[in-house]
């Protein structure tokens, strides 16, 4: 059987093909102000990537923030849903996922199937680990990739609010005024995001292994963060931001069956 995920994040559309248990297509447009349009350019990329047509396709299902209004699809799944299956699928052993994106921050414990056991959703702007890191990152004239490896030079601790996106930039002067590091200040940014993913977590309950999905798991100062704020391990799949396009696509399968 051959089945699809799509996933419309606030930042990006996400589209996987998967027949059985073999990823066929990745593929992702950034979602702008038409994250329709978008969904329908990575669906064609992959369509073209794989060498499918949408006929070969037996179903298709949609998570994400914008999975209503997803095209194509036959059904859809929440983001807590979707995280939870496609991490399981890739890591049986764990019980715990956290799913972080430009907006939002999830925590989710799971059964042996990926069934959701428990969740906890911080929607206030500080969750999505990738709005704040680029308001900081731009006010300090740091390339945001280069952002996150900055932390991981700093040994010193300062502290910061990281309430809001929004006033981000605000979040610096004082320290920016007082000379403070950049390292510094790039690892005050992201202990202060991890502190609030990881209160979310211990309501949730740390069982097991610990994985962490969504693009912002790229982020090696983020990464390094919860690692030493929950002192345990943090899993990073390969390809952490297709995690619920596959969650979607493995639930596709599931249902249709």
């Amino acid at each position: 059987m051959t089945t699809a995920g799509i996933d419309l994040g606030a930042k990006f559309v996400k589209v996987l093909f998967l027949k059985d248990d073999e990823v066929l297509a990745r593929t992702q447009e950034r979602a702008g102000f038409e994250p329709v349009e978008a969904a329908k350019r990575a669906f064609a990329a992959a369509l073209s990537e794989s060498g499918l047509t949408e006929n070969d396709l037996d179903a298709i299902f949609a998570t994400g923030a914008g999975r209503q209004v997803s095209p194509f699809t036959k059904d859809s799944v929440t983001e807590v849903g979707a995280a939870a299956r496609g991490t399981i699928h890739l890591y049986p052993s764990v019980r715990t996922v956290i799913d972080v994106g430009g907006e939002e921050g999830r925590a989710v414990k799971c059964g042996e199937t990926g069934k959701v056991e428990d969740f906890a959703v911080n929607e206030q702007c500080a969750a999505g680990a990738r709005s704040f890191t680029e308001s900081i990152a731009r006010a300090l004239e740091v390339p945001l990739e280069e952002f996150g490896k900055l932390s991981l030079k700093s040994e010193k601790s300062i502290p910061m609010n990281a309430q809001c996106a929004v006033f981000a930039e605000s979040e610096v002067v004082s320290p920016v005024h007082a000379k403070t590091p950049k390292e510094d200040i790039s690892r005050a940014v992201h202990d202060a995001i991890a502190s609030r993913i990881i209160s979310m977590v211990r309501r949730v309950g740390i069982n097991n292994e610990v994985a962490l999905v969504g693009g912002v798991a790229y982020n090696p100062g983020f990464v390094d963060a919860l690692e030493r704020g929950m002192e345990t391990k943090v899993i990073v799949p390969e390809h952490p931001e297709y995690v619920g396009a596959l969650g979607a696509a493995l639930t596709a399968r599931e249902r249709s069956k």
